[in-house]
């Protein structure tokens, strides 16, 4: 079944800046992050050890948000460590907590395959953990262009651009460099584009990133990793000639060169995304109507084709375009990939067995209709969302009967 994202599912936007951060305020904030990931790693054993005692008693015990806030009330009381930190942050890597374990039940629930199953939260080990830290509105408050957080910790914003409404929430979190930045939650606001009377199908691939219905909207495998794979591989070598032994820590050469390697990985990935939100802003400028398949790419990691799949950031593209559409107000429809590439987009007819990967061609045995199989896929889109293909490039035969969205 066609899922649609329309116009009137708006939702939140987030916008995100880099952050000045003083070496006073960096021990404030790796502190505070020290005892919210301590907090983090006593909610998973508290939840181990309720699982293990009902699993044990055939009760029933929850641990739930409620019962943990109210062993961090008691931690708090006779820990003046941990009371010295923001009450707001602990609390609300509880409930992050809560999130994430209520997602991993319903997942359990619902039978998902163990590939798709989010896992239960671990602990967060202080050596691969990275800050993160979430500041609802009554912790943290903007003054004269900085950031005031609870605690008495104040960061330089640089602001590339201006706050568009006032916000909810902050997280100020660390990546992989060392980089501080914080990510403001701000209402969703929609800037209406005029209207082109046009609609898309999209299909994912390997080979092409995406397929549409129109040649000129077709997104080329850039390969942005391909390109900067030497050095990654110099890098890694560097590493492993470096590594220190275990339990050691590592020296200034590993570090410098797991610095490295962070940097042309992140840049990998943003021209990964900047590539995708320049093609998805063209879709949508062009187009009233998405048709997009809703394809999945994790499974592909365990494929031959991993790396190819990873450069072409399927899953990174798609986000892009459906935040794209709902942002300038456009219809943007998720389609289920099922038999996308067995079915003939003039005729509906269905092949009687799946395609095999090499052949790039679709001969439909009903209508004898020949097309690429990726633009036949990309039509089939657009027939399936209850879109009709008249207005994508490419008319349909004369007198077809439009499919109504599955």
């Amino acid at each position: 079944m066609a899922e649609v994202a329309g116009p009137g599912d708006v939702g939140h936007a987030r916008y995100t800046y880099r952050l000045r951060v003083s070496s006073g305020a960096r021990t404030a904030l790796v502190a505070e992050w020290d005892r919210c990931r301590w907090t983090w790693n006593e909610c998973v054993a508290k939840s181990r050890a309720v699982h293990r005692h009902n699993k044990a008693t055939g009760q029933k015990t929850t641990c739930g948000p409620a019962q943990l806030d109210r062993m961090l009330t008691e931690a708090r009381a006779r820990t003046p460590w941990l009371r010295e930190g923001s009450s707001v942050l602990q609390q609300q890597i509880i409930r992050d907590f809560g999130r994430s374990r209520a997602k991993a039940h319903k997942d359990i629930r619902e039978r998902l395959p163990m590939a798709r199953r989010a896992g239960m939260p671990g602990h967060k080990k202080k050596r691969e953990a990275r800050a993160s830290l979430n500041y609802t509105r009554r912790g943290f408050r903007l003054k004269h262009g900085r950031l005031h957080l609870a605690g008495g910790i104040v960061v330089t914003v640089v602001w590339s651009r201006e706050l568009p409404a006032e916000p909810s929430s902050v997280r100020v979190y660390q990546d992989s460099l060392g980089h501080w930045y914080c990510s403001f939650v701000v209402p969703a606001q929609v800037q209406p584009l005029p209207e082109s009377g046009r609609v898309l199908g999209v299909d994912w691939g390997v080979k092409e990133t995406a397929t549409t219905t129109s040649d000129a909207h077709d997104l080329p495998h850039v390969g942005h990793g391909r390109k900067a794979q030497a050095k990654l591989t110099r890098y890694d070598r560097m590493m492993v000639r470096r590594r220190p032994k275990k339990g050691q820590p590592g020296s200034k050469g590993y570090r410098e060169a797991q610095k490295l390697r962070a940097k042309s990985y992140r840049k990998v990935a943003r021209q990964r995304q900047d590539t995708g939100r320049k093609w998805a802003k063209k879709v949508v400028r062009d187009h009233d109507a998405v048709a997009v398949e809703d394809f999945r790419p994790k499974f592909l990691a365990r494929t031959t084709m991993a790396r190819k799949a990873a450069d072409a950031a399927i899953g990174a593209t798609k986000t892009a375009l459906i935040e794209m559409g709902r942002k300038h107000g456009r219809d943007i429809r998720l389609v289920h990939p099922a038999h996308t590439t067995m079915d003939c987009a003039h005729c509906d007819a269905r092949a009687k067995h799946a395609l095999p990967l090499g052949m790039r061609t679709y001969t439909c045995t009903g209508c004898g209709t020949v097309s690429p199989r990726d633009k036949n896929s990309a039509r089939v889109m657009l027939v399936r969302a209850g879109l009709n293909p008249a207005g994508a490039d490419g008319g349909r035969p004369p007198g077809a009967l439009l499919q109504e969205a599955a």
